[in-house]
């Protein structure tokens, strides 16, 4: 692929819920692979399915039974079905004409493997490379911070989309602040690296929330993913919501 990947991740980070990905961003990852099918899945919804898709995927899940979930499991890395198997044995665990070329990626939280990204095309088309692996891996990369984001937004009450941070309100000293807080920094660490108090660091954040009009420390780094904090913020937001502010 030669293509630029940068309007998939603009995609991903600007969807605001699984459905509209689902809807709106998988088919613009599929289209970008050529695949004849394409979809995403979070294993914590594998319940609601109805029993006859669920029986499906268990199936097409089973480590004993698939060497792509296999793979998946135990490496947290995208594979397509020629790294772990040949065609013949492949035909034999997925008989459809329309999975001849299948491509997984994971969606992985704290170490955990929670959901997948997967492609198909059929046999006449041609077959995944190593290039659509590299590709995968920085798509399946912003699908899991996303999801993380937005899982963490949903546990802390947090409404998307963000509101705008407008840095102009803030101090210089404030924007040091603001940066620390957004790699999940303590207050205390916080004080440290920037040699002023612990008590300091509180006082300044109860000004920043006024001017930005927020009431914890997850609603102040939820509006710095709309700003080129953005990276730090994607990182830090699950460890803000679990350890609470502090």
């Amino acid at each position: 692929m030669t293509n630029s990947l940068q309007p998939l991740f603009e995609a991903i980070n600007q969807v605001k819920n699984e459905r509209d990905l689902r809807s709106q961003v998988v088919p613009q990852i599929g289209e970008y692979f050529a695949a004849l099918r394409s979809g995403v899945f979070f294993f914590d919804q594998l319940p609601l399915l109805d029993k006859k898709n669920h029986k499906t995927l268990e199936i097409a899940l089973s480590i004993e039974h698939n060497p792509i979930a296999r793979y998946l499991v135990e490496r947290h890395s995208p594979v397509h079905e020629a790294l772990v198997t040949s065609p013949k044995v492949w035909t034999m665990i997925c008989p459809r004409p329309d999975h001849w070329h299948v491509m997984a990626g994971p969606i992985v939280s704290c170490g955990k493997l929670v959901g997948v990204f997967g492609c198909t095309r059929e046999q006449s088309m041609p077959a995944f490379d190593t290039q659509n692996l590299a590709d995968l891996s920085g798509i399946c990369l912003h699908l899991s911070v996303w999801n993380a984001t937005v899982r963490a937004a949903k546990l802390s009450g947090i409404e998307l989309p963000y509101q705008p941070f407008k840095t102009n309100r803030l101090t210089p000293r404030e924007l040091e602040i603001a940066e620390l807080v957004a790699l999940g920094r303590t207050n205390a660490e916080i004080g440290t690296e920037l040699w002023i108090t612990e008590n300091s660091v509180k006082q300044a954040l109860k000004r920043m929330f006024r001017k930005l009009e927020v009431s914890s420390r997850a609603q102040m780094v939820a509006q710095l993913s709309a700003t080129k904090y953005e990276p730090s913020v994607k990182q830090s937001v699950s460890n803000l919501v679990l350890n609470g502010d502090r």
